[in-house]
C-alpha cells in the first residue's frame, strides 16, 4: 500500500501560499508509516515549530491500473475519505529555498491522519462533494470537489502514467484555501457533508 498526494489543486490555497498554478498536478509520497487511524492523537514532533493542517478528501483504489485513460478512471477507486495532510512548513520552506525535496515536511510519522471509507454508492455525484476542517470548533476550511484544477478521474489517469496503481493505495486529492498552525492541545474534526469522519487531538 502507498500513499500518493496531490499538491496545489485548488486555485485559492494556491494564492495563498503564493504559489504558481503548475501546468501538470504536482505529486509527491508520504510513507505507510505516516497514516494515523481511529482518531489516534497526533503527537507533535520535536523537530518542527509550524506544523500546517490541509484537509483533503481521498481515493482508495480498488484495482491495479497503469496507463488508466480517463474514461475508465472511476472504475479504479472504490470509496471516499478525509484526510488531514499535516506539513512541517519550517522544514518546507527551508527545503523548496534550496530546490529540494519535501519529502521530511510532508512525510513524517503521523503525518497523514485518515477516516474510515464510505462508498461511492453513498454519494449521487463525485463533483459535489463538500468538505471540511473545524478546529477547536471553529470552521477552518470548506471545500467542494468541482472546486479542484484536477478531478478525481484526471489524476487517477495523470498518476497512472507513471506509477502503477495497486489495491488498497490511498490518494490525498488536494486542500482548499484556509491551512494553518496547530497546536498542543487543539481538537481537530473533520467533516463530509454532515458527517464527522475525523476528530482527534494535537498531544
Amino acid at each position: 500500500m502507498k500513499i500518493l498526494a496531490i499538491g496545489r489543486n485548488y486555485a485559492e490555497h494556491i494564492a495563498e501560499l503564493k504559489n504558481e498554478v503548475p501546468d501538470e498536478p504536482v505529486i509527491f509520497f508520504k510513507p505507510d508509516t505516516a497514516i494515523l487511524k481511529n482518531n489516534d492523537p497526533f503527537y507533535y514532533p520535536e523537530y518542527t515549530n509550524d506544523v500546517h493542517y490541509e484537509v483533503e478528501l481521498l481515493l482508495r483504489i480498488s484495482r491495479e491500473g497503469k496507463n488508466i485513460e480517463k474514461k475508465f478512471a472511476s472504475k479504479y477507486y472504490d470509496a471516499i475519505g478525509l484526510g488531514i495532510d499535516f506539513t512541517a512548513r519550517d522544514l518546507q520552506a527551508k527545503a523548496k529555498a534550496k530546490g529540494l525535496p519535501w519529502t521530511l515536511a510532508k512525510g513524517f510519522n503521523g503525518s497523514a491522519p485518515i477516516s474510515e471509507f464510505l462508498p461511492l454508492e453513498q454519494f449521487p455525484d463525485l463533483q459535489n462533494i463538500n468538505f471540511r476542517l473545524d478546529v477547536n470548533g471553529e470552521t477552518k476550511q470548506k471545500g467542494n470537489s468541482q472546486m479542484m484544477l484536477n478531478s478525481f478521474d484526471d489524476i487517477i489517469a495523470y498518476i497512472s502514467k507513471f506509477i502503477t496503481l495497486k489495491k488498497g493505495d490511498i490518494i490525498f486529492t488536494g486542500t482548499p484555501e484556509g491551512v494553518g498552525p496547530v497546536k498542543i492541545g487543539d481538537r481537530l474534526e473533520g467533516y463530509v457533508e454532515d458527517k464527522k469522519l475525523l476528530d482527534f487531538e494535537v498531544k
